[in-house]
């Protein structure tokens, strides 16, 4: 079985145009979230401080929209010294996942037209 991915799609801090990644997530109540091991030093980090309007989807590599279509979103960024009980449960759900739960957790929420 392929592994599933959320495909994350920013506007470019400096060119404008569009900059998707393929990024590990976890999802809890109806919000996907992301982790950044480099913190601000990513540039779709720097993307979404910029522009905290995004694009989603998910799936695999050969179908990056197989589990949910291309989707609108908001971005925001989880503050564990804020939000400490959803910034451990986010690190909790990567641990168990992935084995890894380090960095920047960016909380990605979408949007109904």
């Amino acid at each position: 079985m392929s592994e599933v991915f959320l495909y994350l799609t920013t506007t470019g801090h400096k060119s404008g145009r569009p900059h998707r990644i393929e990024i590990w997530f976890v999802e809890i109540d109806s919000r996907y979230y992301v982790i950044s091991e480099q913190y601000n030093v990513s540039h779709w980090v720097r993307n979404i401080r910029a522009n905290p309007q995004i694009r989603l989807s998910i799936g695999t590599r050969d179908q990056p929209e197989n589990t949910l279509a291309l989707t609108a979103g908001r971005a925001t960024f989880v503050m564990p010294e804020e939000q400490p009980d959803l910034a451990t449960q986010v690190r909790a759900a990567m641990q168990a996942k992935y084995n890894w739960s380090t960095g920047l957790i960016v909380q990605l929420e979408p949007v109904q037209p």
